[in-house]
C-alpha cells in the first residue's frame, strides 16, 4: 500500500504541474504568495465571495473511489507545501469519511470542487453532529470556494432538519487550528462560536528517538489484527470504547469495510490480546508517506483492561510499526480534559505543538 499511495501522490503532482502550465495565463497574480499581516476585520473581509473576480473551478457531489483517493492526495501535496498541522492528516481524513460511510451516504455527504483541468482543489464533508469541514489546496483558499461549501452545508442541515429534527436537530460544529486566524475569522462570521467542550491538543513525537520495550501482563499478546477472525471482536472493542459518541457506532459489517479503504494497512491496525482471545486494547495506524508522518487514530482500551499498561503497548508497537515503514514522526490528538490520554502520550515520548479548536453555531 506504501507503493501505491507514491504513485497516487506522484500522478497528482504530475497533473498539478500539466494543469498550470496550461492555465499559467489564467492565473491571477499573487496567487499562492503569503499576505500581510491583516486585522481580523480584513482578516473576515477577505473571506467574501464577492471579492473572486470569477469562478474558476467547478463543484459535484463524491462519486467514486477514485474521489477519496484524490482526497488523499490533495491532503498529502498540501502539507508538503505547508507544514504538519494546517491540513488534516490523511488519516484523520479517511476515519471521518468512513464515519460518513457508515450511517449516510457520501454521495449526499461530500462535496468536491475541481478547477478547469479538471485537477481537485477542494473538498468539504458534512458529518451527522451535524459537522462541517473543508480542505482547499493552498493557492484556492479564500477565493470563494469555502464560503460556497459553508452555504452547501448550511442549506443541506436545514433540510435534513425539516425532514428530521431529532437526528439533526443539535448544534452545527466545525472547528480550526489555533493558529489558524483566517479560519477562525471565517467561522466567526457565519455564526460560529467557541465552545472548548471538544478542543483538542495535536501531539508530536520524532522517530528518530528510541522507542521503549514494553512488557505485558502473562498471558496477553501484541500483534497486528488477524486477515481472519479478528473482524468482531475488533469492532466490539471499538464501540465499547467510544459508544455513545458517534465514532463509536460502528458495526461488524462497516469494520469490514472500513478495512478496505484505500490507505488502511492491517499490519497498522494493532491489538493487545487477552488470553481468552478478547481484543483488551487497539491503535489503528495511518502513513502520510510523502510527508513521513504517521497518525496513531484511534486509540483506546476495553475498561476492564485499563491500568494495566496494554494502551501503552499498542502504542509503542504501534510506533515501531510506523518507523518500518518510513515515517520520521508521528503525531496524535486528543482532548485537552483528557488527562489520562495527555499523560499517557507525554510518557512515551509526545509533545503538544498545537491546538485544535471547536466552534459551535447555536442558531
Amino acid at each position: 500500500m506504501g507503493l501505491f499511495l507514491w504513485f497516487l501522490y506522484w500522478s497528482y503532482v504530475l497533473s498539478w504541474l500539466v494543469n498550470n502550465l496550461m492555465a499559467l495565463n489564467h492565473t491571477p497574480e499573487g496567487r499562492g504568495e503569503a499576505p500581510p499581516p491583516q486585522s481580523k476585520e480584513q482578516l473576515m473581509n477577505s473571506n467574501l465571495p464577492d471579492t473572486v473576480p470569477g469562478r474558476l473551478w467547478t463543484s459535484r457531489l463524491y462519486e467514486t473511489e477514485h474521489d477519496l483517493q484524490q482526497m488523499q492526495g490533495l491532503l498529502m501535496e498540501a502539507r508538503s507545501r505547508t507544514n504538519d498541522w494546517r491540513y488534516f492528516h490523511v488519516g484523520e481524513m479517511l476515519f471521518r469519511f468512513f464515519i460518513v460511510t457508515c450511517h449516510l451516504n457520501p454521495k449526499e455527504f461530500v462535496r468536491l470542487w475541481h478547477e478547469e483541468q479538471g485537477r481537485l482543489v477542494a473538498y468539504a464533508i458534512l458529518g451527522e453532529d451535524p459537522s462541517f469541514e473543508c480542505q482547499v489546496l493552498p493557492e484556492y483558499e479564500w477565493s470563494g470556494i469555502e464560503a460556497e461549501a459553508m452555504a452547501w452545508a448550511e442549506t443541506r442541515v436545514a433540510e435534513l432538519r425539516e425532514h428530521d429534527a431529532k437526528q439533526w436537530g443539535g448544534h452545527f460544529v466545525s472547528g480550526a487550528r489555533q493558529d489558524d486566524a483566517k479560519r477562525i475569522a471565517f467561522l466567526e462570521q457565519h455564526g460560529f462560536r467557541y465552545s472548548g467542550k471538544f478542543a483538542e491538543v495535536n501531539m508530536l513525537r520524532s522517530l528518530d528517538e528510541p522507542i521503549p520495550e514494553t512488557t505485558v501482563p502473562p498471558g496477553f499478546q501484541v500483534r497486528a489484527l488477524a486477515e481472519a477472525g479478528d473482524t468482531s471482536n475488533r469492532a466490539a472493542a471499538h464501540r465499547e470504547v467510544w459508544l455513545p459518541w458517534t465514532d463509536g457506532n460502528v458495526s461488524d459489517d462497516d469494520y469490514v469495510r472500513f478495512m478496505r479503504l484505500p490507505g488502511y494497512h492491517r499490519e497498522l491496525d494493532v491489538v493487545a490480546v487477552a488470553p481468552d482471545g478478547d481484543i483488551a486494547a487497539f491503535m489503528n495506524g495511518w502513513i502520510d508517506p510523502l510527508n513521513r508522518i504517521g497518525d496513531l487514530g484511534e486509540v483506546g482500551a476495553r475498561p476492564a483492561y485499563r491500568r494495566q499498561g496494554l494502551t501503552r503497548a499498542v502504542l509503542l508497537e504501534g510506533l515501531r510499526r510506523l518507523k518500518a515503514r518510513g515515517m520520521d514522526r508521528a503525531c496524535v490528538s486528543t482532548g485537552v480534559s483528557n488527562t489520562p490520554a495527555l499523560c499517557l502520550y507525554e510518557s512515551v515520548g509526545f509533545r503538544i505543538v498545537n491546538k485544535y479548536l471547536d466552534y459551535v453555531k447555536t442558531e
